[in-house]
């Protein structure tokens, strides 16, 4: 027994001589889609200055596929020694209620900051009559099934987005998927598809630019980015309307506390840097910094509110 507990005490010694010592060397970061994608950039934003605070490099390595799921699993299965992240975003709490995964979000990561706030953009195509979220809703009204909205997937946050309006209005939308946001976007800023919602980087040039009309967007508040932009809560009077597009760092489970802490302080000086901050803001991005604890409550709640949301709308892929 004395034995035993000596053991313990040692091991607990030596992972916080090695917390302590952390990072000694380059720290890598999954991200699970491509580059050049919304979670590449702003993974890309923060990765030098945070470097730089950490004393080590950063090595983003992109592992697409399957909706983010592989390189999740890959996350998910390496070591919990602080040298491997998950840089993700909230398609991490929607994945595992469409899709039979080899991971489990709760139990096989651990939960280190959420970075930053980015909402989901419903604009409609100018030469339409919808110049506010009551035109949309009264015309959902005066002809069901007479509205289609664009989104860049099944199962993704923009169609989340959408299922989530039609349950709180009780109107009839027209899901039109397509894969990835320049194809939606391209059939609504042609007029085929009257309504598109995909996230904020995807569509607010267009917007400054005329060629979509922005109608709101889908935070409980409104972007720093665009603060012109009423959010969907607001314009319908729907408090909980909320569909937040969010950016976040996780570890793999058993990841040491004070590693985490490190890093999750680390993340939250980062962001707050003046250039930082500019350039996720340009991004739609609206900066957190949050606790390991406030992550892990965002992920436990948006489980179970997609899984009820999933439910009533019958949502189901194959």
């Amino acid at each position: 027994m004395k034995q035993a507990i000596l053991f313990v005490l040692g091991l607990l010694a030596a992972m916080a001589a090695s917390a302590q010592d952390w990072p000694a060397k380059p720290v890598r970061f999954i991200v699970p889609y491509p580059p050049g994608g919304g979670t590449d950039v702003i993974a890309r934003i923060v990765q030098s200055r945070l470097a730089e605070r950490l004393g080590q490099q950063i090595i983003i390595e992109n592992r697409g596929g399957a909706g983010g799921a592989l390189g999740t699993e890959a996350a998910a299965k390496s070591a919990p020694d602080g040298y491997t992240f998950l840089f993700t975003l909230s398609s991490h709490t929607i994945n595992p209620l469409l899709y039979k995964l080899n991971y489990d979000v709760e139990h096989d990561f651990s939960a280190v900051t959420l970075i930053v706030s980015v909402p989901q953009l419903i604009a409609a195509y100018p030469g339409s009559p919808l110049h506010s979220m009551s035109d949309v809703v009264a015309a959902a009204k005066a002809k069901p099934g007479s509205i289609a909205f664009a989104s860049v997937g099944n199962g993704t946050p923009a169609h989340i987005a959408g299922e989530l309006l039609k349950l709180r209005t009780g109107i009839d939308l027209i899901h039109v998927p397509y894969k990835g946001g320049g194809p939606a976007i391209a059939d609504v800023l042609g007029g085929q598809v009257p309504l598109a919602i995909v996230s904020m980087p995807a569509a607010i040039s267009h917007v400054r630019a005329g060629k979509l009309r922005a109608l709101a967007v889908t935070t409980l508040k409104r972007n720093p980015g665009a603060p012109e932009i009423p959010t969907v809560a607001e314009a319908l009077k729907i408090p909980d309307y909320e569909v937040d597009s969010w950016y976040a760092l996780f570890a793999p489970a058993k990841t040491p506390a004070p590693i985490i802490s490190k890093m999750q302080k680390a993340v939250a000086q980062t962001i707050e840097l003046p250039e930082v901050k500019q350039k996720l803001l340009e991004q739609g991005g609206d900066t957190v910094g949050s606790t390991p604890e406030e992550l892990d409550r965002v992920v436990k709640l948006e489980l179970r509110k997609w899984a009820e949301v999933i439910r009533q709308a019958n949502i189901k892929l194959e």
